[in-house]
């Protein structure tokens, strides 16, 4: 037999004790991923993935043109359809807890075209909507703003 292979840290979160938040997941060196988790887990309630895409395209530019744009590296949905991850270089949560609120306000007071939305820019431009992005944005900036926002997960 080989190694033993070791759980991802993800896969070490009580995934029955998470409520939509953001959370930090884990920080190597100077890169802090974040979980922003929209929906309870294992709930059915689940982002379609128009919505899902939608988000994506809008707060990935948003938060690349914020002033955190230098130590962005990375914004993408979990597979799981609850959330995102976000990755951070030299974050300081209160600072990207703001700026996460400003990219999810862009989102819902957006006007005009879906970023991104052409055949030459996505690999499913036809799955876009930026009344969707919308909507998801604005369930996700009524929780952060409806409780304490700790970073912590509950234990």
């Amino acid at each position: 037999m080989g190694k033993e292979i070791q759980k991802i840290t993800s896969f070490t979160v009580d995934h029955r004790t998470l409520f939509p938040g953001i959370y930090t997941s884990r920080i190597d060196g100077d890169i802090t991923t974040y979980d922003m988790r929209f929906r309870k887990p294992n709930t059915g309630d689940l982002i379609d993935n128009a919505s899902m895409h939608s988000l994506e395209h809008m707060f990935a530019t948003y938060i690349r043109n914020s002033e955190l744009k230098d130590d962005v590296i990375y914004f993408g949905p979990m597979g799981c359809q609850t959330g995102f991850y976000l990755l951070i270089r030299n974050a300081d949560n209160e600072k990207v807890l703001t700026v996460v609120r400003e990219v999810l306000q862009n989102i819902i007071s957006h006007e005009g075209e879906m970023f991104g939305c052409s055949e030459v820019e996505c690999g499913n431009y036809r799955n876009l909507d930026v009344e969707l992005a919308r909507r998801e944005a604005k369930r996700y900036l009524d929780i952060l703003n409806s409780k304490e926002n700790t970073f912590e997960y509950t234990k």
